[in-house]
């Protein structure tokens, strides 16, 4: 591999992954292709806007000739590309299946014609569902939203290119990540800049949600090891293997940023939430792949840093973007 496109590449763990690949791999050239929809941000790729093996195309994953053309010219195709927030494919449910399952379908066909040595779809542990116990690589997959049943629809199609057309295919289940440049409209960067304003923070129902959480950057490596020691048509769960519930990590950042209990505000659940997600990473062990659990609040109070050092980023997004400001009223009106 040595030109590789990285779909979605402007917004969250994207964007830490091309700085992650240029930095691990100066010999790569990287093709970032995103669509800027209201999560792609090309200010989350200014530090590498003029390294000379990055190139950035706008352009939409279900723009069927703009991938072939891009696609010939490349080894392989990393795809981040997503609808990524669940609360938005409850909203409309089609573009999260446009772009978590048809755009798929495109990316993967001009992989095959082009005979690409590498399809990396980066996915979500949402896939499984819910669970009491562990997620494993072979376990069932029963999403219970619209958001998680398309990347498990797009999960599918990546495994069906790999059995009927032998596509080297790869495909990582990633759990919750967090770190620097991440949208804030999922909980923890959500939570850090309401809390800088001294806004509520909105809880979903009891805040009991156990989720998996892992730094952005171990999530990065983890796609890095799987992408390049993987084997072709397997499935690599990538996990912080640091379970904690919703509720510890709310009252963590209160604590980290010194603000009152006062803040936290129950609002009612989200449908069809799921209550607990938990992964065995034993296989990404085995390739080498060893999470920083022990580190988990050194790595949320240094994006904690980073969400007081960057103000006019997410300020440009949370006061100045109308799609942003939208969203957020229409939503949570429907939660109170």
């Amino acid at each position: 591999m040595q030109t590789l496109i990285v779909t979605g590449g402007a917004g969250f763990i994207g964007s830490n992954f091309v700085r992650y690949l240029l930095g691990e791999y100066p010999s790569y050239r990287v093709i970032v292709l995103d669509a800027l929809t209201y999560a792609g941000n090309l200010a989350n790729l200014a530090d590498v806007w003029k390294n000379p093996n990055f190139t950035f195309i706008k352009g939409d994953i279900n723009d069927a000739p703009l991938v072939d053309n891009l696609a010939q010219n490349a080894d392989a195709i990393i795809n981040f590309a997503a609808e990524s927030h669940n609360d938005r494919a409850i909203v409309d449910p089609e573009r999260a299946i446009q772009a978590n399952f048809h755009g798929v379908c495109v990316l993967l066909e001009a992989a095959r014609k082009h005979k690409h040595s590498r399809f990396h779809q980066v996915s979500t542990d949402e896939s499984y569902g819910t669970t009491d116990g562990i997620f494993r690589e072979g376990d069932a997959l029963e999403p219970n939203q619209p958001y998680s049943a398309a990347k498990a629809g797009g999960e599918l199609m990546v495994r069906a290119y790999h059995q009927t057309f032998g596509l080297p295919t790869i495909v990582t289940r990633g759990s919750n990540t967090f770190g620097p440049y991440h949208y804030p409209e999922k909980i923890i960067p959500l939570f850090i800049t309401n809390l800088i304003d001294d806004i509520p923070v909105p809880v979903y129902g009891d805040g009991m949600q156990v989720r998996d959480w892992m730094y952005v950057r171990d999530h990065c490596r983890g796609i890095d090891i799987a992408l390049h020691q993987g084997t072709p048509g397997e499935v690599y769960n990538v996990g912080g293997e640091n379970d904690r519930p919703n509720m510890e990590i709310v009252r963590l950042l209160l604590s980290i940023l010194g603000k009152p209990e006062s803040l936290i505000h129950h609002v009612k659940d989200r449908p069809g939430h799921d209550r607990r997600y938990s992964l065995d990473c034993t296989k990404m062990r085995g390739l080498g792949y060893v999470p920083e659990s022990g580190r988990f609040q050194e790595r949320l109070e240094e994006t904690v840093a980073w969400y007081r050092a960057n103000e006019a980023w997410w300020r440009d997004i949370k006061e100045k973007q109308h799609e942003y400001r939208q969203f957020m009223q229409q939503w949570y009106a429907d939660r109170k």
